[in-house]
């Protein structure tokens, strides 16, 4: 890489010119704006202090060197205390030779070290997915795929919440006012059934509590001691004691939540190496409880429930086990993370979790790390990433205000395939069409969430996402299947594409635009992967589409008639191509041949 070249080269003629030894690496170069001539910018200010030198001289000094030293270098020129480097057209050229047929441009080959391992998804077992576990999932993955692009072992990891208080409550409502209702009978998907009978739980439980307040209960007293509630908390506890019937009906109920998961996965096009659910692990999360209990970094209340004291820290104190025996979240989080740990020593524990959870994190991390002192806290990593809404507003699960996950994707499913048809795609016709619509609809909906940083918060629009002149999927689509269609021209009239141009062939402006795009692509992958943002994948491949569709119409390429130009025109287009197939399936989304 050139880059390492001049970065090597400066710290040899800083040396050289003014004694200075300074350690140097890619930060130090910039993309020179496109308002000035040049491939590569130096900021020259901090290396005028040591020179003596005025930054402008120093430039011109340290210019001189590089021009000397590098032979790619074409020329520079100085603007204040930036000294821009302009590469020859050769080193372009050369480059676009040496990697326009790589299929495989852009991945770092697999490396031998400890896995990346990442959770995501973590769905509970009392509803279907909606649209938060949509971005959790699609982030997940995509930052699972940009990992193993960069040369990672990763395995992708699942943890249902398949146990608890959430979960009882659906088996409760569903007993005591489902009349034996099944997906069969009813024609819900399972998930949904299930979820149906969550928000009936909540409507009985607030119906509880006001006839309570109305007896003259405080609001607090009545939340606490409302039947329902109160019934919910024995059938946990009856669970946690193995009871025949109770863990008969959390199995059956669960068995249709499966069902109604893995459907939404398929369609979301989720896979997982390992799948836990907390009911395997939340008893080894009791055992690390009672380890610090015993080690004296816990301590016990009179109700017998099990604390952390974290107030030195500048946290809470953290409750690990209630009174009863029965665990809470963390008892599971930290057993969970120790059992994974322990089975495949990774070099890192990614949860995508939303920002919602950063202090749960932080007080899992500790817990772990500095209360137990367990490897797995130094291994924990929270990907924190911002709620999702709906131009309606904010969701409620238990209020039954949830965006499905499944109703979201048929949506985007009918908008793509209305889109289509407005714009005239009628040659499409059965299972051909359903799969592009399915593809642009699927595609307009993960992009539209992945081109956002992930720490941000986010509003989801369908419409706005599958619009094909915006910053979509859809965009990005049609211009994979514009040049597919260009190259089925060429392969139509047999032009050879195996070929390359001379030595002495020089790309026009554009032409290297594109070219120095394609470029920045490995680094936009390690980058991304560094950062954990699909995003700087997902507005890189936008960018190289606009840049294309510019050259496209500025440039002629099947009424070109200069043989060695039409040839070269043909074979950049066949880059781009790649590119964009490559980079939209790192944020899990397909292109099509044609559209």
């Amino acid at each position: 890489m050139i880059e390492e070249k001049i970065i090597i080269a400066l710290q040899q003629t800083l040396k050289e010119l003014y004694a200075v030894e300074i350690a140097c690496d890619k930060s130090i170069l910039q993309k020179t704006r496109k308002e000035f001539e040049g491939d590569f910018t130096i900021v020259i200010f901090q290396y005028a202090k040591p020179a003596k030198k005025s930054p402008e001289i120093v430039a011109q000094e340290i210019g001189d060197q590089l021009l000397e030293k590098i032979s790619e270098i074409k020329s520079y020129n100085i603007v204040k205390g930036f000294l821009n480097l302009l590469l020859h057209d050769h080193y372009w050229l050369h480059f676009f030779t040496q990697e326009k047929n790589n299929i495989h441009f852009g991945i770092t080959s697999k490396k031998e070290s400890s896995p990346f391992l990442i959770e995501f998804s973590s769905p509970n077992t009392n509803k279907p997915l909606h649209l938060g576990h949509i971005r959790n999932n699609v982030l997940g993955s995509s930052i699972a795929a940009i990992e193993e692009a960069c040369g990672k072992r990763v395995i992708k990891v699942n943890l249902v919440n398949d146990r608890g208080i959430h979960i009882c409550k659906s088996m409760l409502a569903w007993q005591r006012f489902g009349n034996g209702e099944t997906p069969e009978t009813s024609g819900l998907k399972g998930d949904h059934l299930v979820g149906k009978y969550y928000v009936l739980f909540d409507q009985h439980y607030k119906a509880d509590i006001k006839n309570l307040i109305a007896s003259g209960m405080t609001e607090e007293e009545a939340a606490k001691k409302a039947p329902i509630m109160l019934d919910v908390q024995e059938m946990l506890r009856k669970w946690e004691q193995n009871d025949e019937a109770v863990r008969a009906l959390w199995v059956m109920m669960n068995r249709w939540v499966y069902d109604g998961f893995e459907e939404t996965y398929q369609r979301m096009g989720i896979s997982f190496d390992k799948i836990y659910h907390e009911s395997e692990v939340y008893l080894f999360g009791k055992q690390l409880v009672e380890k610090g209990l015993k080690a004296g970094v816990f301590y016990q209340k009179k109700d017998h429930s099990i604390w952390a004291d974290l107030t030195d820290e500048g946290m809470d104190e953290k409750l690990l086990l209630r009174g009863d025996g029965t665990s809470v979240y963390i008892t599971q989080d930290m057993g969970t993370a120790e059992a994974r740990y322990q089975e495949f020593l990774p070099e890192k524990m990614v949860y995508v979790v939303g920002n919602e959870q950063i202090y749960h994190f932080n007080v899992l991390k500790f817990i772990l790390e500095y209360k137990l002192k367990l490897e797995a806290g130094k291994a924990i990593f929270h990907l924190s990433y911002g709620m999702v809404e709906l131009p309606s507003g904010k969701m409620k699960s238990r209020e039954g205000t949830v965006v499905d996950a499944d109703d979201l994707m048929e949506e985007m499913f009918v908008q793509a395939k209305q889109s289509t048809e407005q714009l005239g795609k009628t040659d499409f016709e059965g299972e051909e069409a359903k799969k592009l619509n399915e593809m642009i609809g699927l595609g307009a909906l993960k992009y539209f969430i992945l081109k956002v940083d992930p720490k941000k918060n986010m509003m989801f629009n369908p419409e706005e996402s599958i619009d094909l002149n915006g910053n979509t999927a859809p965009f990005i689509q049609y211009t994979h299947a514009r040049i597919r269609s260009l190259l089925r021209k060429a392969d139509a009239e047999q032009i050879d594409l195996s070929v390359s141009v001379s030595d002495s062939f020089i790309p026009e402006q554009n032409e290297k635009e594109l070219i120095k795009m394609l470029y920045d692509y490995p680094q936009t992958v390690l980058n991304a992967g560094e950062n954990y943002s699909p995003a700087l994948i997902a507005n890189y491949i936008f960018d190289l589409a606009k840049e294309f569709n510019r050259f496209y119409q500025e440039s002629p390429i099947m009424k070109e008639t200069e043989l060695q130009k039409k040839n070269f025109r043909l074979q950049l287009s066949q880059f781009v191509a790649t590119v964009i197939k490559n980079a939209m399936q790192l944020l899990g989304i397909g292109v099509p041949e044609r559209m």
